[in-house]
């Protein structure tokens, strides 16, 4: 099947926020989350055209210094982004969330990229920056998750260790939904996508195990790493009199 880049037009394109408008108006009468979900629409499609021509032009200019400063950009907006439940606490924990979705993230990248694609991260920038988008969105949902819930476990006065491990399970529950899914509820987009570009299912089916493997094992580990922070600068604290 072969796809033209154009089979998608824009008024065509504007058809599909019609569900997003209607759940926007159902927010807004039961007065759920003020502005952010319209703010937080409005972000994902602009966000996404500048995407658009920012890969244009990095995919034209494959210099190490350009990849290694996007994903250095990738990793500070995804662990900001993470701390975003923690309020006025966000800014505190930030060198935290950054440090934990890059060892679980970047681990996992280079893993995958090197040990089971065979590519050069630092020089194939058409695969690299997509892949390195997925392992640190799914690291930053989980530590953002894991944040949250540890937060509110030690506010109510459980040990950090026992926080710890009830944030680890409450960040692995989208995790693990999306695996035991994967298949018979849902066909995942990577999937999807690359079947409608004309590849063999069973090719399909490959990737797409690796991209499960993949986000499973970088949001597990980023969230882990994020605890383990947080459980170690406890114990540094002076206890409480």
């Amino acid at each position: 099947m072969d796809v033209s880049p154009d089979l998608i037009s824009l008024p065509r394109l504007a058809i599909g926020f019609l569900p997003v408008a209607a759940l926007l108006v159902v927010l807004r009468r039961w007065r759920v989350g003020g502005g952010t979900p319209l703010v937080a629409v409005g972000r994902m499609a602009g966000q996404l055209a500048v995407l658009g021509f920012a890969l244009t032009w990095l995919f034209e200019t494959p210099r190490t210094v350009v990849l290694l400063g996007v994903l250095a950009l990738m990793l500070g907006a995804a662990g900001w982004i993470s701390m975003r439940p923690l309020g006025a606490e966000r800014r505190a924990h930030w060198a935290h969330a950054v440090l934990a979705i890059a060892a679980g993230g970047v681990t996992t990248l280079l893993v995958v990229t090197a040990g089971v694609l065979d590519l050069d991260v630092l020089h194939d920038l058409r695969l690299a920056v997509p892949l390195a988008g997925m392992v640190f969105s799914a690291s930053m949902n989980a530590v953002s998750l894991s944040a949250e819930r540890y937060a509110a476990e030690t506010g109510r006065g459980e040990t950090p260790e026992a926080a710890r491990s009830t944030a680890l399970g409450a960040a692995m529950i989208p995790l693990l939904n999306i695996l035991l899914a994967v298949g018979i509820v849902s066909i995942p987009g990577m999937m999807t996508g690359q079947i409608l570009a004309g590849v063999e299912p069973l090719v399909a089916a490959r990737y797409q195990v690796m991209v499960m493997c993949m986000m499973f094992g970088a949001a597990g580990l980023s969230a882990a790493a994020y605890l383990a922070l947080q459980v170690r600068m406890s114990a540094k604290r002076p206890p409480t009199v």
